[in-house]
């Protein structure tokens, strides 16, 4: 039996969407059984973990000193070696759910452009994490999978994968990226964005998670056919006293306005790189969006506009990566083809 029919078998295997926002675990036969935010909370004492995920993520701003808040990924990379290694061994032990005899292999999903040093990086955590095996799997394929898109046809399919710290755009085509352009920009920068923007124009200073609570619940890339408004509380930049504040979707359209134009812009080069076959074809079929900054309302009115291209949102677009990694699990002959070259030691 060869490699990959023995790695096709395992039912304890795992596929890790590894982002800067949220990691995702797809477990063989049970499909996806973790989405945490990627954050670790860390005592400064004895350097021992207090909480990871939504528990920590529900730290940032408001702990102390003797508790560390950190986001071990940055721009879709790891940044902190060793809390990542912890966050990782934790959420493959959590999806195991039972200590098992074998340790499982893992695919983990990676941008784009990453280089040979981050893809070392990436594989000696989850190695060092439990992992027996460790594949790769770039993100915008994994993302064309999960959307259940023709990518072994010699068709031209082009996906933008927007996560919190990557945008990570292909065209794809027999089963390989022909052209590429990853850009670290995604929800995370328009987390920024929105906090800059009401503490220049409005005297009020937020933290990040407010910042990404107005993002998801009024924040709009295209005019809205009815514009929202929300209360906003903060605290006063001259005063500084806490203060309530009603801010409008048409106030937060202006701030992201410049990295929405950005990741545009990353779009149209993409496109001029393209040959003239894939390109009928992505007019065909135009462009599918994943991520999570794809439920960014009217982000797809937005580059449909700009770029004069069918745009569509892929369904459960913050999961789609994870799926897509999961049915290479699930069917790894066939997919095989698709993953990226190991790296020996």
């Amino acid at each position: 039996m060869s490699f990959f029919n023995i790695f096709g078998h395992m039912t304890n295997d795992v596929a890790i969407d590894l982002g800067t926002a949220n990691t995702l675990v797809y477990k063989k036969t049970s499909g996806v059984v973790i989405n945490e935010p990627s954050v670790v909370a860390v005592s400064t004492d004895n350097k021992k973990i207090i909480a990871i995920g939504q528990q920590a993520k529900a730290m940032l701003g408001k702990n102390p000193d003797e508790v560390r808040v950190i986001k071990p990924l940055k721009d879709g990379v790891i940044a902190d070696f060793q809390v990542t290694e912890l966050l990782l061994r934790n959420l493959i032990m959590r999806a195991q759910k039972k200590r098992l005899l074998v340790r499982p292999r893992v695919i983990v999903c990676v941008p784009s452009g990453i280089t040979e040093v981050e893809k070392r990086a990436v594989r000696d955590s989850a190695l060092h994490a439990g992992a027996r095996e460790v594949y790769l799997i770039s993100e915008p394929v994994a993302s064309a999978i999960g959307a259940d898109l023709p990518i072994e046809q010699a068709c031209g399919n082009m996906v933008m994968d927007i996560g919190g710290g990557t945008s990570e755009i292909a065209v794809i085509s027999l089963s390989h990226i022909v052209v590429h352009n990853s850009i670290r920009v995604g929800g995370d920068k328009l987390d920024i964005d929105i906090i800059n923007y009401l503490r220049k124009k409005n005297n009020l200073h937020v933290g990040l998670q407010t910042a990404e609570q107005i993002k998801m619940e009024i924040g709009s890339a295209y005019p809205l056919k009815e514009e929202l408004t929300m209360d906003v509380r903060g605290r006063d930049v001259v005063s500084g006293f806490p203060v309530t504040l009603k801010i409008s979707s048409e106030e937060i359209r202006e701030a992201i306005s410049e990295t929405i134009a950005t990741m545009i812009d990353a779009i149209k080069r993409l496109l001029e790189r393209t040959a003239p076959e894939l390109s009928a074809d992505i007019a065909e079929h135009g462009i599918f969006l994943t991520g999570g900054g794809a439920l960014l309302k009217g982000l797809d009115e937005k580059i449909c506009k700009t770029v004069d291209l069918p745009v569509h949102v892929v369904p459960d677009p913050l999961e789609c990566v994870v799926k897509g990694a999961g049915r290479v699990l699930d069917d790894v002959d066939r997919y095989k083809k698709v993953l990226i070259k190991r790296i020996e030691d």
